[in-house]
């Protein structure tokens, strides 16, 4: 684990307060449920202009080959996505559940594709934060997801926590290079 994707034993009082502010998940019985949390050197409004486009998660996630929105972009709206070969799924049907532009709130529903997430959910917030005096942005992301038959709660949030995990250095590593850039608009205005 890096330094900068620290375990629950390791938040600060900060990450742990936007934690119980806006990760909450209802987590059944036979559910699993994480929150992992990232640094980025990246201006906030610069890593929130690609975390918020539902219409194109394949600017930063490296899973994702190809998406398709049906109908206009709003809260319901349904994408189904593409998965690159080398996961044991190749497509995604999702449903927005919330878009919020002045809290940085992302929230995510699966609802169907050929894969085992079933009654996956996931909530994205984009915070400002300074990082060695320079503007920085924390980013958490939470899930609820079933836990198939076969397999452990730990194993299945260890997949998933991997993935997210996955996303979310290469949501940094872009957000990081265009801010090196000198990219100092949202990406969806450039």
């Amino acid at each position: 684990m890096t330094a900068d994707m620290m375990s629950a034993d390791r938040r600060t009082d900060v990450e742990d307060e936007y934690i119980r502010r806006h990760h909450k998940h209802e987590v059944r019985e036979n559910q699993c449920s994480s929150c992992l949390v990232k640094h980025i050197r990246a201006p906030v409004h610069l890593v929130w202009s690609l975390v918020r486009r539902f219409d194109q998660p394949q600017r930063y996630k490296p899973f994702v080959s190809r998406c398709i929105v049906q109908g206009d972009l709003e809260i319901g709206s349904v994408r189904e996505v593409n998965v690159k070969s080398g996961l044991p799924a190749t497509t995604s049907k999702e449903r927005l559940e919330l878009l919020d532009d002045d809290e940085h709130i992302f929230s995510m529903r699966i609802v169907g594709g050929d894969h085992r997430l079933r009654n996956y959910s996931s909530i994205v917030t984009v915070h400002p934060e300074i990082i060695d005096g320079r503007p920085g942005t924390l980013v958490i992301e939470s899930f609820v997801v079933d836990i198939p038959d076969g397999n452990t709660k730990d194993e299945t949030c260890y997949f998933v926590e991997a993935l997210i995990k996955c996303n979310l250095k290469s949501l940094a590593d872009v957000s990081e290079r265009l801010a090196v850039q000198g990219r100092t608009e949202p990406i969806d205005r450039v």
